[in-house]
């Protein structure tokens, strides 16, 4: 761990990172459940919307210069209409939500703890921005998907330990999976943990 590197931006600063950030996703999420089939230019373009609005943070991990981890998040009143209308629905006041993007490691870096770093950082900067609500949401596939690996484990273990709650309420977003030719659905599911 004590070759590891940690970068820290906010708002505007985030944009020196967003190449890496974009590198990662593309590497990550190719594998299940994601099975996100990426392009470096869609994802910089996309990644763009953590550069927009000054509470929005971005944290990563090198190895020396090579990204390894990568987590994000933003409020929730700057995201897409699609993951605030799930919470407009819950009568839930989007401007005490900070909303949890990636958090995103490489296979031989888990297990080492920086997981829990990762929601050490976003927890801390949303409290100290007054936000009462930390959130994200996970990808819902069904347990018989041909690309599931035989020894694949949820991280809901995990994101409970932490105090998180599985919602049931969702939103829906479409990409590409890695054996399709166009664009499909998702279902996302959220979880929350309230601030007291």
């Amino acid at each position: 761990m004590n070759h590891l590197r940690y970068e820290s931006a906010t708002g505007h600063g985030i944009a020196k990172l967003v190449p890496h950030l974009g590198q990662l996703r593309i590497r990550v999420f190719y594998d299940f459940p994601y099975l996100y089939e990426g392009s470096q230019a869609y994802e910089e373009n996309y990644l763009q919307i953590y550069t927009k609005n000054p509470l929005s943070i971005a944290f990563l991990v090198f190895d020396g210069e090579e990204p390894v981890g990568a987590t994000t998040g933003m409020p929730l009143s700057a995201e897409s209409k699609e993951i605030q209308q799930p919470f407009l629905d819950q009568g839930m006041d989007i401007d005490e939500i900070f909303y949890f993007g990636e958090s995103i490691l490489l296979d031989a870096y888990r297990g080492r703890g920086i997981g829990h770093l990762f929601f050490d950082v976003r927890e801390k900067h949303a409290l100290e921005n007054g936000f009462k609500t930390t959130a994200f949401c996970s990808v819902v596939r069904p347990e018989d998907h041909p690309l599931k690996p035989a020894d694949y484990r949820t991280n809901d273990v995990f994101w409970t330990k932490r105090g998180y709650q599985k919602q049931n309420y969702s939103c829906r977003m479409s990409w590409l999976d890695r054996n399709e030719t166009q664009e499909t659905e998702k279902e996302l599911i959220f979880w929350t943990k309230e601030w007291k």
